[in-house]
């Protein structure tokens, strides 16, 4: 049991301070639920359902196969997908053999990929057709003995899975054709030929990997994070005891967050199973699929990121859907602008609150109460159960007292064990017991957590400590904003300048003078951007994630090519 802590004060009475999360390993939840809920859907994919049962079975199938190809405990398995059913067949099979999944994003190009297979070490890797081409040529030079092939129609229900190769190559140009021979394998042969006889798989939750999960990899090459058993488990039991109004096996989830993506794995993929809850899957972000899936399959729990909802928000049409069984949204990956978060409620009726976390945590170590007890604007919230959270002098890393701005650090059961094959990064993360975590941030009397910004990302001009943050709060609050970053850029004067790229919703008109007037109202003259730029959108991560950094390399090439000029 924790020591009591500020935030333990602030928790109604049905969330405990610090939760069981037993010796399971994460494929015990699939079987179990299947034991339950045998008939019970598990899975929509555009029309399609599949039973828990059904879903048990296919995981086994795919572990045998892997099995029968040499995949042995420890091995490395990349699943390099959007979210399908497929994927989730393939995360619990992968799971069952002792294997740990490399979760790969389908964005990837061959560079990409290829530095993540060699770095892993992976033995096989489940792709699309589609995307088939750039997989096989790099893997050339990697440790990749195996590709699996599975196609977005191999699960659509008839018709549409005779219709979706036509839309496929209209889309994409290109129609691949892989056979089921020598290391190239098809999921749809897997599952015709595997058995599905139960596997006795055993392991350590506490010292077996999951998962090897990259890092966006900002500053140099990304890192392999590795995550036990226990690290996932521990973290979803955190979300489910946050969640006490669920019921289990009653839910719907909607499954948009990439499952590629941790956060994702998490609150939708994990949760879902272990609760015997219901995901709706899509396979990408569209605001008009969306809302036509919220209305039709009515979902109760909606994990996402901000852009998501911003995008619902700016969505014409918003209002000719019925987005009334939406109970409630954790938003993660980015800060929620307070105005993004009131207007989402309003429209839904249900509950929108910010959340926090980071890969090394599996991912979620804050949020915000979503039924009983105060929720503070601009807040990431409370820490979960289990966990323990501090604001760290860049001194000592000593905590700091209430209220004083520092480096938050993170204790928990969530933590990352360490970086793959990185023991000097994975040394220099942790002070005296805790996990750095970058960012600079601080609590108040009542154990709320802020986060002022990323301590790489704090722009210092003419030596002033500005926090970007705080600036697109009060850029987001103007009424023609609909999504905005700021970034220092170079100044040969100030050392950075603060600069703002906005861009504006549909049929908005506003000058830079008039945001620069609007700004001085709001912020100090320090902290007023001395630079606007309007664009059309704004570069992302697959899960939305506004990409700070590319913008200010953007910045650094153009002084660069300036000087040459010169």
């Amino acid at each position: 049991m924790l020591e009591e802590k500020p935030w333990h004060k602030q928790y109604p009475k049905e969330i405990p301070k610090s939760i069981e999360y037993g010796q399971n390993l994460i494929p015990d939840y699939l079987k179990e639920s299947a034991r339950k809920y045998p008939m019970k859907n598990a899975l929509h994919f555009m029309g399609a359902e599949m039973t828990y049962q059904k879903l048990y079975e296919h995981a086994l199938q795919f572990a045998h196969y892997l099995k029968s190809i040499g995949v042995e405990k420890g091995d490395r398995v990349a699943i390099m997908l959007p979210n399908l059913p497929q994927g989730v067949i393939a995360y619990y099979g992968t799971l069952m053999t002792g294997a740990i999944v490399v979760q790969t994003n389908p964005l990837y190009m061959e560079r990409e990929v290829e530095y993540q297979m060699q770095d892993s070490g992976a033995k096989v890797i489940l792709t699309l057709d589609i995307l088939f081409p750039r997989v096989s040529s790099a893997v050339k030079n990697t440790s990749v003995e195996h590709i699996i092939v599975t196609a977005i129609k191999d699960f659509l229900p008839f018709p549409k899975n005779l219709i979706y190769p036509f839309i496929q190559k209209r889309e994409y140009g290109i129609v691949v054709k892989v056979n089921h021979e020598g290391n190239h394998h098809l999921f749809t042969e897997i599952l015709k030929a595997a058995s599905k006889e139960e596997i006795n798989y055993e392991g350590d939750p506490e010292k077996d990997l999951a998962l090897l999960q990259y890092t966006g990899g900002t500053t140099g090459f990304p890192k392999g994070v590795m995550l036990t058993h226990n690290n996932l488990v521990a973290n979803t039991k955190m979300c489910d005891a946050w969640l006490y109004k669920y019921k289990e096996g009653e839910e719907r989830v909607l499954a948009l967050l990439p499952f590629f993506h941790v956060y994702g794995m998490t609150t939708v993929l994990i949760l879902s199973v272990m609760k015997g809850h219901k995901m709706i899957i899509l396979p990408k972000f569209n605001a008009t699929d969306t809302l036509k899936a919220i209305q039709k399959q009515r979902p109760t729990l909606f994990p996402g990121a901000p852009t998501m909802y911003i995008g619902l928000l700016n969505h014409p049409d918003i209002a000719k859907y019925d987005l009334s069984s939406i109970d409630s949204c954790i938003s993660g990956s980015a800060a929620l602008p307070v105005e993004v978060q009131e207007e989402f409620e309003k429209v839904t009726g249900g509950k929108l609150v910010e959340g926090y976390g980071l890969t090394e945590t599996s991912p979620v170590t804050h949020a915000n109460l979503l039924w009983d007890g105060p929720r503070k604007k601009g807040s990431i919230g409370l820490p979960w159960p289990s966990t323990d959270v501090a604001v760290l002098s860049a001194e000592n890393h000593e905590p700091l007292p209430v209220g004083e701005i520092g480096e938050i650090g993170i204790k928990g059961p969530q933590v990352m064990k360490g970086y793959w094959n990185r023991p000097e990064e994975t040394e220099s993360t942790f002070a005296n017991g805790w996990l750095l975590t970058g960012d600079m941030g601080y609590m108040d009397e009542e154990g709320y957590f802020y986060v002022v910004d990323r301590k790489k990302d704090m722009i210092i001009a003419g030596g002033f400590n500005i926090y970007p943050r705080e600036i697109e709060e009060v850029l987001y609050e103007h009424k023609a904003v609909q999504e905005v970053v700021v970034a220092g850029v170079p100044d040969p004067y100030r050392g950075e300048t603060v600069k703002a790229y906005v861009v504006l919703k549909e049929n908005a008109e506003v000058t830079e003078q008039e945001l620069n007037e609007y700004c001085r109202k709001h912020l100090a003259a320090f902290k007023v951007p001395r630079l606007y730029e309007f664009r059309d959108e704004l570069p992302k991560t697959a899960i939305g994630k506004i990409l700070r950094r590319a913008l200010v390399e953007e910045e650094r090439q153009k002084l660069a090519n300036d000087k040459k000029e010169a």
